[in-house]
């Protein structure tokens, strides 16, 4: 049996794993695919370095963790044929529209902190994310642990958080982000597909997602997704809107993570109950290139508002 070799990704943080070498005849050995999903369990987000850059290496993958989660929009970009199913391409292009100004600086394929579907009654399991087109700076993929966040943000907002649903609207455009916004931040330009994102989710209800959650390891989670939040149910006024900004900030601030600066031989999982992610941006003059598959699944405790029944809405991806 080949034997793994699995190390922290740092000394200092207590999330994470990097694995290395990883090729698809090992992923066929059960021992090997049961290591993995425990260390994934255990620390949230794996890095696989050295892995074969290619489509079919990918799906071989992501099948480690479970059944894929295809796009629900047929309009998203698409590398699938019969061997390769729910592989989506996400393309930066330099000199696209979608620039934020941050603390002066314009940026490309920025994203706030967020977890994935949160506008959706159903979290998908994980994600697992490759490059194919790195900018020469920036562009990083950035990764924090609710678990730690948990214990970051201060015992008062804990307190009057936890025990709150949070409400969740797909919004793509960053000028009616209503919390947690960066500050001295503007949105220079909006992608075109931005609109049609926006106006596929305009009929569809809100989501409510626990603030704070348990895991079968006892271990509490703090899971709010600053991106989408539209407030907290039934309190959706100045002192609830005042709350929610507040453990919002508290994550910008506290939040203590990793950001991976990517190689075309690496393949990056994350677990989407656990963890935050964001993208550092880029300079806009530099194109990025990302595929990604979806693992199916969800945590049971999301709903849509008023026992409503979600439409194809577009997801986000990273």
């Amino acid at each position: 049996m080949t034997s793994l070799d699995v190390q922290p990704l740092s000394e200092d943080l207590s999330f994470g794993a990097r694995i290395g070498g990883v090729t698809e005849d090992a992923l066929k050995d059960d021992a090997i695919r049961a290591r993995i999903n425990d260390v994934f369990e255990e620390r949230g987000l794996i890095v696989f370095s050295n892995v074969e850059p290619t489509s079919t290496m990918h799906v071989a993958l992501s099948n480690v963790f479970g059944p894929l989660k295809d796009h629900p929009s047929p309009v998203v970009s698409r590398v699938d044929n019969d061997s390769m199913p729910g592989v989506i391409d996400m393309h930066s292009k330099a000199g696209d529209a979608g620039v934020v100004e941050l603390n002066g600086k314009q940026l490309a394929s920025w994203l706030p902190w967020h977890f994935d579907h949160c506008y959706n009654n159903e979290l998908n399991r994980a994600g697992v994310l490759r490059a194919l087109e790195i900018a020469p700076e920036g562009g990083l993929t950035g990764f924090a642990d609710g678990i730690e966040l948990y214990n970051a943000v201060s015992p008062e907002l804990r307190k009057r958080i936890e025990g709150k649903n949070i409400l969740y609207k797909m919004d793509v455009i960053y000028a009616t982000m209503r919390f947690g916004r960066p500050k001295n931040f503007a949105e220079v330009s909006v992608k075109p597909s931005a609109y049609d994102v926006n106006n596929a989710a305009s009929t569809s209800p809100r989501a409510l997602h626990p603030a704070v959650w348990t895991r079968k390891s006892g271990e509490k989670v703090l899971h709010v997704s600053p991106w989408m939040a539209q407030g907290i149910q039934d309190h959706e006024d100045a002192e609830g809107d005042a709350l929610l900004e507040a453990v919002c900030q508290e994550i910008n601030e506290k939040v203590k993570p990793y950001f991976h600066k990517w190689n075309l031989t690496d393949m990056l999982i994350w677990d989407n109950w656990r963890m935050l992610h964001s993208v550092s941006g880029m300079d806009p003059k530099y194109s990025r290139r990302m595929q990604r598959t979806t693992i199916k699944g969800d945590y049971g405790l999301g709903r849509f508002e008023g026992g409503g029944q979600g439409g194809k809405i577009l997801e986000m991806t990273v």
